[in-house]
């Protein structure tokens, strides 16, 4: 490797698609000196990697690697590439499952491994659970440093260790609140003259979209102009859908599977629902303050994530009935602006986040 050539880290992934964990990598890629960082990408077989093409782009490869359920063969790939690569630098985002990424990345000899969780647990998921905690005790054996998304996903998984916390952090000039965006963005949707209120997720258990459908059912009641605009694809989908047809709103959904540029969307929308069962820090709820909405998170999610004033935090076990009416009322009470100083000042601009990451990389090769 040359004198001059960047250091090349390697981020461990679960699947690569359009998750807020790939979201949250890529952006800190996206913004970090390149000239002095790469990052190579090592994401399971059936990943979709939307990003491959941006990642060659900006001089990053993709590794697809065996799935850890079949251990032998992941940890036999994984090994040849640190090896063949000379990684000396191994991150990995796989939760707890990075006992599997750094064990490989140790018996391969990379000196500096670090664990970054993004999760916590929640109840009802008990397979995933089950797994989750069987190997939170394993977590601390292999790496040499300990990362997470917030406070409360480091507390989840290292308890009273020492771990340093990287923000969610995101590019806050994308989403500024741009009148002209939002009178554009109606347009082209057709939601002229109504209230919006938005979701974006994987349709997953986590997200609790089911819940998500009872509560728009009810906001429909207090303003029969109501529309939800749903982005997201996941395995319950059909669920989801099923149930808002079953409570008669399946009409009033406007629908986006996906979208390359979300930060648009959020113009459009007057309110933004999260009613999560369990997260680390949702990357969404961040830029849905940065562009001034107000946001109904569940008490699930982490406090940390509650950045603005006009964000609030409900019980999960709040009647639907309760959520809509804060969510009519924030939709109506707010007043869009611009928040960059306030979500800089909270460490989530991801300009200044990135050179943190950058600072920190470094020091591991001193």
């Amino acid at each position: 490797m040359s004198e001059n050539a960047p250091i090349r880290v390697a981020q461990m992934m679960t699947d690569m698609n359009y998750g807020g964990v790939e979201m949250v990598v890529m952006n800190y890629y996206r913004h970090i000196d390149r000239t002095k960082i790469q990052f190579d990408f090592f994401a399971l077989e059936g990943s979709e990697v939307p990003q491959r093409e941006e990642i060659e782009q900006l001089g990053g490869r993709v590794y697809i690697v065996p799935n850890y359920t079949h251990l032998v063969q992941y940890e036999t790939a994984i090994i040849r590439q640190f090896r063949e690569n000379g990684y000396r630098i191994v991150h990995s985002h796989m939760n707890t499952l990075g006992v599997f990424s750094l064990w490989g990345a140790r018996r391969a000899g990379v000196p500096n491994r670090i664990v970054h969780n993004h999760s916590v647990a929640g109840k009802g998921e008990t397979r995933k659970n089950i797994i989750k905690y069987l190997l939170r005790p394993f977590t601390k054996v292999c790496p040499t440093q300990l990362c997470a998304c917030s406070q409360t996903a480091g507390r989840w998984l290292y308890g009273d260790s020492k771990f340093r916390v990287f923000n969610n952090a995101i590019e806050l000039d994308r989403f500024v609140f741009d009148a002209q965006k939002r009178a554009a963005v109606r347009q082209e949707l057709g939601l002229d003259g109504k209230l919006v209120v938005g979701h974006i997720g994987r349709f997953c258990y986590a997200k609790n979209q089911s819940f998500l459908m009872e509560i728009f059912a009810e906001i429909r009641k207090l303003r029969p102009d109501a529309v939800l605009l749903l982005v997201g694809k996941g395995e319950l989908q059909a669920d989801v859908f099923a149930k808002a047809e079953a409570l008669g709103v399946k009409d009033a959904i406007c629908f986006i599977e996906e979208d390359g540029d979300p930060s648009r969307l959020y113009q459009a929308m007057d309110v933004f629902l999260l009613p999560s069962r369990y997260e680390g820090l949702p990357v969404v709820g961040v830029e849905a303050q940065a562009c001034a909405l107000p946001v109904l998170f569940s008490d699930k999610v982490s406090q940390e994530a509650g950045l603005l004033d006009s964000t609030r935090f409900l019980r999960l076990a709040e009647p639907p009935q309760v959520w809509a009416r804060a969510a009519v009322e924030a939709a109506e009470q707010n007043t869009r602006r611009s928040t960059v100083q306030e979500m800089t000042d909270k460490g989530f601009n991801i300009a200044v986040e990135a050179k943190k990451l950058e600072i920190f990389y470094e020091s591991l090769l001193q």
